[in-house]
C-alpha cells in the first residue's frame, strides 16, 4: 500500500483525536471524508513515546478493518490497555509523540538468511501463541539477525531458540513507519 504524505498526516490526526476523545470519554470525531487509500484493509501499530521511550503499542498483525479504523482502535488501545503501562494520562497525552507502522502482508519465512534486520519485521507462530516485533525494534537494539529472531521467540514467549525448531513458522513484513516529528520534519 502506497500512502501519499496527506495520507499519513490524516492517520496521524486520527489518531490523535481518538485518543484524545477515549481521555475525555466522548465519541470520537469522525472525519466525513475518508480517502479510498484508507479504507483498504490491512494491519497496522500505533506507537506511542513519551519523552523518547516507550508509552504503549497496540495493533493488528493482518487485516481486519479499513486502515483509519485500525489506527482508531489501536490509538487507544496504546493509550488505556497496553499491559505494560499504566493507562496515559491527559498531562501525558500533551508530550506525547504518535508512531504509526502501517504493515504489509505476511510472508513465509522458508530461509531465515532471507531476512533483512531493519527492513523486516518478524512474526514468531508457535501454533499456540505468536509473538511479533517490528523492524524498527532490532536497529533501536542494534539486535542481528539471530538475536532479532531469538527477542522475537521471546516476544511470543518461546524459548529464545524456537526458531530453529520444528513446529515454529517464522513470518516476516515490512512496514511504512511515520511519526508525528518525521511529519512536522517534513512540513517545514
Amino acid at each position: 500500500m502506497q500512502l501519499s504524505v496527506a495520507d499519513k498526516k490524516e492517520l496521524l490526526r486520527i489518531a490523535r483525536v481518538s485518543i484524545a476523545s477515549a481521555l475525555s470519554n466522548r465519541a470520537g470525531e469522525r472525519s466525513g471524508h475518508v480517502a479510498a487509500s484508507l479504507k483498504e484493509h490491512c494491519g497496522a501499530f500505533v506507537t506511542l513515546h513519551l519523552h523518547g521511550e516507550l508509552r504503549g503499542c497496540i495493533g493488528y498483525i493482518e487485516a481486519r478493518f479499513p486502515l483509519h479504523e485500525t489506527i482508531e482502535e489501536a490509538a487507544v488501545k496504546a493509550a488505556l490497555e497496553d499491559p505494560r503501562f499504566l493507562p496515559l494520562t491527559a498531562e501525558e497525552f500533551e508530550l506525547l509523540e504518535i508512531e504509526i507502522s502501517v504493515l504489509s502482508p505476511l510472508q513465509k519465512v522458508s530461509n531465515v538468511d532471507e531476512i533483512e534486520v531493519g527492513k523486516h519485521g518478524l512474526v514468531m507462530d508457535g501454533g499456540y501463541t505468536r509473538g511479533l516485533l517490528l523492524p524498527q525494534v532490532a536497529t533501536e537494539y542494534g539486535w542481528g539477525r539471530d538475536q532479532f529472531l531469538s527477542q522475537t521467540c521471546r516476544k511470543a514467549g518461546l524459548p529464545a531458540d524456537a526458531w530453529k525448531k520444528k513446529g515454529v513458522t517464522i513470518y516476516s513484513f515490512t512496514s511504512d513507519v511515520f511519526s508525528e516529528v518525521e511529519m512536522f520534519r517534513k512540513a517545514h
